[in-house]
């Protein structure tokens, strides 16, 4: 497999979840601005969408949108630790969070990255950010992960969207459960060994 990234995109969860599960893969960083990879080639003809990540598996199809992937990598590796099985109920709510970093916390993110967006606007985005960790930060009340004692799909995504708030004047000091979450993920191997495959360390 070959994983199309950028340094610190949402690309870093499903790099994480590669290391995590024992994969063997390839990496291959994309300038998102030219739409180039590191090789010269032409990115769009690996995802027309021309954003991170992708993913071209061994019999060359490509998957494309973090979530989908990374459920991917679990379940052809029987879940990994990270996925529950089908019809376990713990599965749904990995998917649940899953769902719930994509769409509340990553997309309220991306504005704020965008240089032609407004200052009401980003302060809108802050505002909503701030609400939905109010949320998270409950659901890290005493316990290590947000679905429960073991790490998940979720949290690996959850940690790298977390990553971005000092980037953009987010702070994430009124929350401590998410502040000892992130402390916890970092320290975590292969979360160490991508960060420094993509020169985060």
């Amino acid at each position: 497999m070959k994983l199309y990234y950028s340094p610190g995109a949402c690309s870093l969860s499903p790099h994480i979840v590669l290391r995590e599960l024992g994969h063997a893969f390839d990496l291959e960083q994309v300038d998102l601005g030219t739409k180039k990879t590191a090789s010269g080639a032409d990115f769009l003809k690996v995802n027309p969408k021309g954003y991170v990540p992708a993913l071209v598996l061994d019999n060359g199809e490509v998957l494309t949108e973090g979530p989908a992937i990374l459920q991917y990598l679990a379940d052809t590796k029987g879940g990994g630790g990270l996925l529950p099985p089908v019809g376990d109920l713990r599965r749904y709510h990995v998917i649940e969070w899953l769902n719930f970093v994509s769409t509340e916390l990553h997309k309220t993110y991306s504005p704020l990255f965008a240089p032609g967006t407004s200052a009401p606007h980003k302060a809108a985005c802050k505002e909503l950010l701030a609400r939905r960790y109010a949320q998270t930060e409950q659901a890290l009340q005493g316990r290590p992960y947000v679905t429960g004692d073991s790490v998940s799909l979720a949290d690996v995504y959850l940690f790298v969207v977390n990553s971005w708030a000092k980037f953009v004047d987010v702070d994430l000091a009124p929350y401590p459960a998410i502040k000892a979450f992130q402390g916890r993920m970092a320290a975590r191997p292969a979360v160490q060994a991508a960060l420094k495959a993509e020169g985060l360390l």
